[in-house]
């Protein structure tokens, strides 16, 4: 479907593929039209809902200006999925073996490897950007505990909330694996870092903004320039974290199942990042929320949630969504009102037919805490179409 609502009482408008959004979304994108830089206008994807920093769901193109906390903590943030050549009937009767199986090989929550898992290319590839960060910004030592083997032992891990590894089938039977995941702890330290040090450079600016989580980083400016750098190393650790998680996965599947092999890689692809892109006439920073590009026949994964469909996708290049979809279904309720709401009855019934924990641990993430995945996808049918429906028999939450 088109644009359903246009707020214009900013300095720009903002375009929303949604009426269902809440007023304290409204107004953060209000907070946002606000600010000098941004070019021709913010686009809002279907998922969208309130979030730290920025709103959930939106694309930000920026002139000569980028802000961390619209970027986020989760840095890199974002899918990969796998397709596998065996069916449905390849699988077990019971799942559960196969669950623990896999959750004895990717450490979940603020866990890491007890040793070093990744490959040596990865950590080669890794290893001299996050030296030049560190060099630069030494604080970042503080922000995290042996700072090296940290980062190093978490590649291929999953880490807490809303991350996930699934089984799922599609329309054909098909087996295929998804996860969720991002930066993990190193990422939430250099965003964390850089949006208290874009604010500390306001200094006294800092009080004419709409919101302080709108602290920027000028063109030129002292801290410009190795923000870029390092936010564009977190996104490469955020890919490599899922790429090795998703080797670590297959090898332990290969363990459990029949001989298979690997048909297609549909993706890895961030949701929570900024990327130098052109866009009505203009180079911009574009940074989406939770949102993942969607150009013209780019393939993109649209989870649900974790009793519900996913999607992988292939854009159509729409120019008023800066070639941009939803990341998935979009919250409809906060964590602690989920946990107040729902019991473990409620994940029990929400969750039939999946085969993942159901305890009090997960009540946040259960599908009545998430928008309707159908109605999401059909006000995005402007911006992606639909390759492969599927529909998940295992679940991992982080």
């Amino acid at each position: 479907m088109p644009i359903k609502r246009i707020m214009t009482k900013g300095k720009v408008p903002v375009k929303i593929y949604t009426d269902d959004i809440e007023h304290e979304a409204m107004q953060q994108l209000y907070n946002l039209s606000q600010m000098p830089f941004v070019h021709s206008h913010i686009a809002v994807m279907p998922d969208v809902h309130l979030g730290k920093g920025a709103t959930v769901g939106s694309v930000i193109p920026t002139l000569g200006a980028i802000i961390p906390a619209a970027v986020g903590v989760d840095i890199g943030c974002g899918m990969n999925a796998l397709r596998l050549s065996i069916k449905a009937k390849d699988l077990p009767d019971n799942l559960r073996s196969l669950r623990l199986h896999i959750e004895s090989a990717i450490p979940v929550g603020f866990a890491m490897h007890k040793q070093d898992r990744a490959r040596e290319s990865t950590i080669r590839a890794l290893s001299g950007g996050m030296h030049a960060i560190l060099q630069k910004h030494p604080k970042l030592y503080a922000m995290q505990k042996k700072p090296y083997q940290t980062w190093i032992r978490q590649i291929g891990t999953l880490g807490g909330g809303n991350h996930f590894i699934e089984l799922c089938l599609d329309e054909n039977q098909d087996v295929w694996v998804m996860l969720h995941s991002g930066s993990r702890g190193i990422g939430n330290s250099i965003g964390e870092y850089f949006i208290a040090l874009a604010r500390k450079d306001m200094g006294r600016h800092l009080h004419h903004l709409p919101d302080k989580d709108l602290a920027y980083f000028s063109e030129g400016a002292e801290h410009y320039d190795d923000y870029l750098q390092a936010v564009a190393w977190a996104q490469d650790y955020a890919e490599a974290n899922r790429r090795e998680m998703m080797y670590l996965i297959v090898e332990a599947l290969r363990k459990k199942l029949p001989k298979f092999g690997i048909t297609k890689e549909a993706v890895n692809c961030h949701h929570n990042y900024v990327t130098r892109e052109r866009h009505f006439d203009a180079w911009v920073w574009v940074t989406r929320k939770g949102a993942i590009r969607a150009g013209e026949g780019e393939l993109g994964i649209i989870p649900g949630s974790m009793g519900d469909k996913s999607y992988i996708v292939r854009g159509k290049g729409n120019v008023q969504s800066f070639c941009s979809c939803s990341h998935g279904a979009g919250r409809r309720m906060s964590r602690n009102a989920a946990k107040q709401q729902f019991s473990e009855r409620h994940a029990e019934e929400q969750t039939a037919g999946v085969e993942c924990r159901k305890d009090k641990g997960i009540l946040d993430e259960l599908p009545g805490a998430y928008k309707d995945i159908d109605t999401v996808m059909a006000n995005q049918s402007d911006l992606v179409e639909v390759v492969h429906t599927l529909k998940q028999v295992l679940c991992i939450k982080g």
